[in-house]
């Protein structure tokens, strides 16, 4: 490449010039900035005042808050990292390139406008993406898979983990490229600026949660096993950067909207924050390697398949490390300091720092280790995962028994085989029909079985709209011990109070008294004066009296730093009306209040972000989400069937 022409560009009155040496060491200087961001991110940093440290050594001295919580199972590790770091790669050359030409241009131009095909390679290349996509090899096995590559035999890559999520309709950034929806404060996009997201939380989901209406027709267990489901299929961890490329502005003290921090602004008269200054910190998903294209994309780092991955792990690393190792039974690896009434617990993380212990220090109980890193966030997700491992032990053990000559490897790969396949008749023979209503039928129609054609792969609007399930959380943990009686001292535990408390598990009953919660109380209905309960939107991830997160707030702007497009949108792209107007919007919500406060923030139906657009439909006949929501999970559910072979 190095005795190739110049390429000129004429992007003003004047001409510049974009040759393959400023490439290369834009692609050099990018290296060397992803490089120093990440390390600053695990070492201490002394920065004036204060002491300014990374994640783990704020774990080592107790100095942790909600945004440590966030970052702590967001963080990618292992082979998603060198993934991650391509991509970062990539990114930052691009971004670099641009910076140097923008100055030249009299007006508004992407970086993919003047760069050759040849050239995007070379990026790709140099950046190690290219590396990422070579040929796959496949063999024949009668098992999946962990990574869930080679489940398409013509496109083994399609659904297995570490590569981006599909798109149902192409990104819209602010830039065309990279840069959310609402990046630059003000801009108009089809005439009126986008609202902050957190002002949107305030004035659309906020209720008061003492009048809280509870579902007479749906348990806790089923709000759980949406959780649980989106467990298995997607997880985007946030970049492992925790200050700016270019600037290295340390995000953590810092509410500057720079690459990777896209922080939520305060609106005025917040009932929460004071100080309009103030921000509630946010980081942009993690970028995932696109040969050929320059528009962002993100990184899945599960398998999109209904196969158990939060159970088994979604990397071979992962999944050994879960693994009983000391015999040839093909059983799950479990606790070695407890049991529970005799019953097996997930064995414990082994990291030197730990925020579960951190929740209880006189406990000293860590985090568990499962297939998903989110096993311990809340006591009823443990106990789910908890159940499934001891069902993979249950088994194999009896599989061993009626197959004596099989070896460990036949026993483990089976007993993953039945657990996928009761994960599967569940969600989509019980739990889905619950979800739909009388949609499912249309929505999914009858298997007909697999087809390799479909594209099983989690679209990205998927990842945002799947969070409805939020709108069924109670503010309340419930333990109940035999015959469902409430178990003392603390039947009841605000659910912010619960977070990473794994303690809670091992120190209280185990996971008997939680499933029988589950089981026993409503779920909370969502109704559309009734979105979201405070312990979500003001104290998600409060550790001790810090300040909470804004989970509604949290979804809205992952959506727009996903480039995930709004409300009429996919309207639209599910054969639905789409309002232009207040009057429109009233007609379709069914309720001109809610219309009009959309109006009021949005100026434009087309605005809207999709999560807060999508839960505030009227619910389907027998469901418990809106037309909407039924398309798009319906959509994906589907493809995740019929492309899974």
């Amino acid at each position: 490449m190095g005795n190739r022409s110049p390429i000129h560009l004429t992007l003003a009155d004047g001409v510049e010039e974009l040759d393959d040496d400023l490439i290369a060491n834009c692609a050099k200087e990018a290296k060397h900035l992803v490089d120093t961001a990440y390390k600053n991110t695990r070492l201490i940093k002394l920065l004036f005042f204060p002491l300014l440290l990374s994640l783990k050594e704020r774990l080592r001295t107790k100095n942790v808050d909600a945004r440590d919580l966030m970052a702590y199972f967001k963080q990618p590790v292992a082979g998603s990292r060198n993934y991650i770091r391509a991509a970062d790669y990539m990114g930052t050359t691009l971004q670099l390139l641009e910076e140097k030409f923008k100055y030249v241009s009299n007006k508004p131009f992407n970086i993919s406008d003047v760069l050759t095909k040849n050239q995007l390679n070379a990026i790709s290349k140099i950046s190690g993406c290219e590396a990422q996509y070579r040929p796959m090899v496949c063999q024949d096995s009668p098992y999946r898979t962990i990574t869930g590559t080679c489940n398409n035999r013509r496109n083994p890559t399609l659904g297995a983990s570490n590569t981006g999520f599909t798109r149902l309709l192409p990104a819209e950034y602010e830039d065309g490229l990279s840069l959310p929806r609402g990046w630059t404060e003000n801009r108009p996009i089809n005439g009126f600026p986008l609202p902050l997201a957190r002002q949107v939380s305030n004035e659309i989901v906020r209720f008061n949660t003492e009048e809280i209406t509870l579902d007479n027709g749906r348990a806790l267990a089923f709000m759980q096993w949406g959780q649980w489901t989106d467990h298995d299929l997607d997880l985007s961890p946030e970049t492992p950067a925790r200050s700016t490329f270019l600037k290295g502005i340390d995000c953590d003290i810092s509410c500057a909207r720079e690459p990777p921090c896209f922080p939520l602004k305060i609106p005025a008269n917040d009932p929460r924050f004071t100080n309009r200054s103030d921000c509630i910190p946010m980081f942009r998903s993690s970028p995932v390697c696109t040969p050929g294209s320059p528009v962002r994309e993100q990184i899945n780092i599960l398998t999109s398949f209904v196969d158990g991955s939060q159970v088994y792990g979604s990397d071979v690393p992962l999944a050994a490390k879960l693994r009983n190792n000391t015999n040839q039974l093909g059983l799950m690896a479990i606790n070695q300091n407890f049991t529970d009434n005799g019953l097996a617990y997930l064995p414990f993380e082994t990291a030197e720092e730990d925020f579960c212990v951190l929740t209880n220090r006189s406990s000293g109980i860590p985090c568990f280790l499962g297939g998903d890193p989110r096993v311990s966030e809340q006591p009823g997700l443990t106990a789910y995962h908890t159940l499934f491992v001891r069902e993979h032990n249950r088994i194999a053990t009896e599989l061993r028994r009626m197959n004596p000559g099989w070896s460990g490897e036949t026993l483990y790969q089976e007993a993953r085989k039945i657990v996928g396949g009761i994960l599967q008749k569940i969600t989509y023979k019980d739990w889905l029909p619950l979800l739909l209503g009388s949609e499912f039928p249309q929505v999914l129609p009858r298997y007909t079985g697999y087809n390799e054609s479909v594209d099983p792969r989690v679209a990205n609007v998927f990842t945002v709209v799947f969070r409805m399930g939020h709108t069924l959380i109670q503010p309340i943990i419930y333990r109940l011990g035999d015959g469902y009686r409430p178990l003392m001292p603390e039947p009841e535990v605000p659910l912010h109070f619960t977070f990473f408390n794994s303690w809670r598990v091992v120190r209280q009953g185990g996971i008997d008294p939680l499933l029988r919660g589950l089981m026993a109380n409503r779920a909370k209905l969502n109704r559309q004066n009734q979105l979201v309960v405070d312990e979500l939107r003001e104290r998600l991830f409060m550790f001790t009296k810090r300040t909470g997160l804004d989970l509604p707030a949290l979804n809205m702007q992952r959506g727009r730093e996903h480039g995930v497009p709004g409300y009429n949108a996919y309207r639209r792209f599910c054969g639905l009306s789409a309002p232009r107007n207040m009057q429109e919007l009233a007609a379709v919500l069914n309720n001109r209040e809610l219309a009009q406060k959309f109006i009021n923030l949005y100026g434009t139906p087309e605005n809207i972000d999709i999560w807060v657009g999508g839960v505030a439909e009227e619910l389907v006949r027998n469901g418990r989400i809106g037309k909407l929501l039924t398309c798009l999970i319906g959509n994906q559910l589907r493809r995740a069937r019929d492309g899974d072979r």
